[in-house]
């Protein structure tokens, strides 16, 4: 009898991961794909469940490759792109040409949901810990899934805006090997030193008003200090050495009024762009003027290093 309900129970259990497949292929974490919708023949949106987000689940949009499937016996590149604050996983694929710049391209293009300034990362919360641990999310929840799942390889590439760009350039440097390429557009590149920390520039270069203690706690408590540093891609700059990179921003003029924002980015991009050249790591630069803190630029940035990206997975 207890073998007949063994049997009748691993028969059951079988049955339940075919129906939930987001389940049977989950992260690690215990992240897993709660529900999918097709939107049209390329954009597929996946709810992903994992214990490191705040509100337990986030959305992925996936602009398929030609010839994708979920069984194909072959898997694909990954070319990420990030949000800024405010933003969201839409963002890129609506106010830009992002899906048909990469039509016919042989790489799954992928847009995660972070939140309104998630600085992606794992945030301090005053010494707690926990949840949301944005970076994990991204680069063991969301890979993890897109490999077992969504034929994904482990050839990526990253591109963000604003605080995208940031974290571009962040889990770049902090995960050596996982992106191939990296590129920031308007990107607040140096925030220890952009007023956020030390004051270094005239106003501060990440403009989503946080309580910035709680994200990476104090930069005036040494031991806190070290969190800002590990999150800041000026002073991790030579840990992009062997990544292709690309650094964009404007001069913050063309607007009524002086765009600071994107003045302040354009400080420590340019920063970031000197530190690395003067310890011999190459980097394609374009500043320029005029240019402010808006979408219609980045849609262009993005055209200009969307080559780069290609070719550092070898597309």
């Amino acid at each position: 009898m207890r073998r007949i309900l063994g049997f009748v129970l691993t028969v059951m259990l079988f049955f339940v991961g075919l129906a939930s497949p987001g389940r049977a292929l989950a992260a690690e974490s215990g992240a897993y794909v709660a529900g999918s919708s097709r939107l049209d023949s390329r954009t597929l949106d996946l709810t992903i469940v994992s214990p490191n987000v705040d509100g337990g689940r986030r959305t992925v949009r996936l602009l398929l490759p030609p010839g994708w499937s979920a069984t194909a016996d072959r898997t694909w590149p990954t070319l990420w792109f990030l949000h800024g604050g405010f933003d969201d996983y839409r963002s890129w694929s609506d106010k830009t040409d992002l899906k048909d710049a990469t039509a016919g391209r042989d790489a799954i293009v992928v847009l995660p949901d972070t939140s309104w300034c998630s600085a992606y990362s794992d945030w301090w919360n005053h010494g707690s810990g926990g949840a949301p641990r944005w970076e994990t999310y991204l680069t063991e929840d969301v890979a993890q899934i897109l490999e077992r799942g969504y034929r994904a390889s482990a050839v990526r590439a990253v591109a963000g805006n604003s605080m995208g760009g940031l974290g571009a350039l962040k889990l770049t440097a902090a995960h050596p090997g996982f992106f191939r390429g990296a590129a920031s557009f308007s990107g607040n590149l140096d925030p220890l030193h952009s007023g956020l920390g030390d004051g270094g520039y005239d106003k501060p270069g990440l403009a989503c008003w946080a309580d910035w203690t709680r994200v990476w706690g104090d930069p005036e408590i040494p031991a806190q200090r070290a969190i800002w540093v590990r999150n800041d891609p000026y002073e991790q700059a030579l840990r992009l050495r062997g990544a292709a990179l690309f650094i964009s921003s404007g001069d913050g003029t063309g607007g009524l009024l002086t765009d600071v924002v994107e003045r302040t980015v354009d400080l420590e991009s340019k920063a970031v762009v000197a530190r690395l050249r003067g310890a011999g790591v190459p980097v394609t630069a374009h500043f320029y003027a005029p240019g402010t803190h808006a979408w219609s630029y980045w849609q262009r940035e993005m055209h200009a290093a969307l080559p780069l990206l290609f070719t550092s997975m070898n597309l």
